[in-house]
């Protein structure tokens, strides 16, 4: 499993090649080397573009509990999850 591999020292960032549009504030993502489309939602989609630079997981787990009222373990797992995804995907690079 992906989210075993993530590592709180890694920087992960967004992989070239994905085409991101917003849709009614929502993020939509077309990976052009599989053909797939992906609805990364708000959440995710602030999460997508707080990575278009290398970031740690701790970063934005910072930024965004400087934005919403969230507990810390909440949302490190929510962020871990979505890394995980992305990774599973191919979406994300990993900066070690």
């Amino acid at each position: 499993m992906i989210s075993n591999q993530l590592n709180s020292k890694n920087l992960y960032s967004q992989s070239p090649g994905n085409i991101v549009s917003d849709m009614d504030g929502e993020k939509v993502m077309l990976s052009v080397s599989n053909g797939k489309y992906y609805n990364l939602g708000e959440l995710g989609g602030e999460i997508w573009e707080l990575m278009k630079q290398p970031v740690t997981v701790q970063e934005l787990v910072t930024t965004l509990q400087s934005q919403y009222h969230v507990e810390q373990s909440d949302c490190t797992a929510h962020v871990t999850d979505f890394i995980s995804q992305l990774l599973e995907q191919g979406l994300v690079s990993i900066h070690s």
